[in-house]
């Protein structure tokens, strides 16, 4: 007689092994949601209900150029941007910014950096790595913090004479 090849039987076999032990897994981790014994990622809340979402904070738009926390920080907007369009063929943002119109509307100019494209060079417009202003710039609100937060100037902590 021929010997019978056994190796398709031991993949079988193995194959029933994993079906059985993930089907087992499944039914111990169902059992443990349901009783709450795995905490919910969500909350207490039902996932699938409707809540209402917090209101936004209210914009800051009293104008007022505030001194940035440190070197190199974007500006924040210092007045409303509701309604404003920011996309590949308008920016408002650039109506008063752009250097142009500066001297008419009384804002400050985009800074030269923003003329410079990803090679270096100089371009008599806002480089597109720049043309989308809200990406770094952002409104200021009247949101409390989500931390605590101690942070301090630098400039305030140095004895006058150092500075």
């Amino acid at each position: 007689m021929r010997s019978q090849n056994r190796t398709g039987l031991i993949h079988v076999g193995w194959a029933f092994l994993a079906i059985v032990t993930v089907t087992a897994v499944s039914m111990v981790l169902a059992a443990a949601y349901a009783q709450e014994i795995v905490p919910r990622l969500t909350g207490a809340a039902d996932p699938m209900a409707d809540v209402a979402a917090s209101p936004l904070p209210t914009p800051i738009t009293d104008d007022q150029r505030r001194m940035r926390n440190y070197p190199e920080q974007p500006p924040i907007i210092p007045h409303s941007i509701d309604g404003y369009q920011v996309s590949l063929g308008a920016n408002r943002c650039l109506d008063c910014h752009r250097r142009q119109f500066t001297d008419l509307v009384r804002a400050p100019m985009i800074s030269i950096s923003h003329f410079t494209d990803r090679d270096g060079n100089m371009l008599a417009d806002v480089a597109p790595r720049r043309y989308h202003c809200t990406a770094c710039h952002v409104q200021q609100t009247d949101a409390r913090p989500l931390v605590e937060n101690e942070f301090r100037d630098m400039l305030t902590l140095m004895p006058v004479g150092d500075q």
